[in-house]
């Protein structure tokens, strides 16, 4: 963040960063790639926390999705934006955060042509902490069973974020036991 301004990394094709720009302002008909993350959060029962974003949100307000996401600001260590943006949105503190899609990268486009688009690693964490959420990040959430959220969203039966499919899609059958990927994978620009 630059002052109290909220800034995104633009990058290049190849990940690499190339400026920034206000997260206020990037999100258009013709959204210049920048750097994101997502994150699946599991609890100690291996539950998935499914979250709805906030309705009133510029871009895909009110559909549900992962757990949370968001954008490391100019600088920040990856990582240090995935624990930040997740305490901020649903009030829990992460143990065991992994990398598990290093290079996932997706566009969404919105009915009013508004669109994402995005160099977005992929996490999964733990948490012991009860849910506490920012109502101006997320609406609700449900603690769910990952292998029968997976199957209805793999089957078309969960209706959830285009990214949220493409992700669940591209995750393993059980995110929690997978290893950790290797960071070098990243986009330049998280490295």
């Amino acid at each position: 963040m630059t002052g109290s301004v909220e800034e995104v990394v633009l990058l290049a094709e190849d990940g690499r960063a190339i400026g920034t720009a206000p997260k206020a302002e990037v999100h258009h008909a013709d959204t210049p790639l920048h750097l994101a993350f997502s994150c699946y959060v599991f609890d100690e029962a291996g539950r998935f926390l499914l979250t709805q974003r906030a309705r009133h949100k510029p871009t895909f307000g009110g559909v549900w999705t992962n757990s949370a996401c968001g954008h490391p600001a100019p600088g920040e260590p990856i990582e240090d934006a995935v624990r930040r943006r997740v305490e901020q949105e649903i009030g829990v503190t992460l143990d065991d955060l992994r990398l598990v899609l290093p290079a996932f990268r997706y566009r969404a486009v919105m009915d009013n042509g508004v669109t994402e688009n995005e160099m977005c690693p992929v996490f999964v964490a733990t948490t012991r902490d009860a849910v506490r959420l920012d109502p101006e990040e997320v609406d609700a959430h449900e603690w769910v069973d990952w292998p029968s959220f997976r199957a209805r969203v793999l089957d078309g039966s969960r209706d959830v974020s285009s990214w949220c499919v493409e992700q669940v899609a591209a995750l393993p059958e059980d995110p929690l036991s997978a290893p950790a990927e290797d960071p070098a994978d990243l986009p330049a620009a998280a490295r």
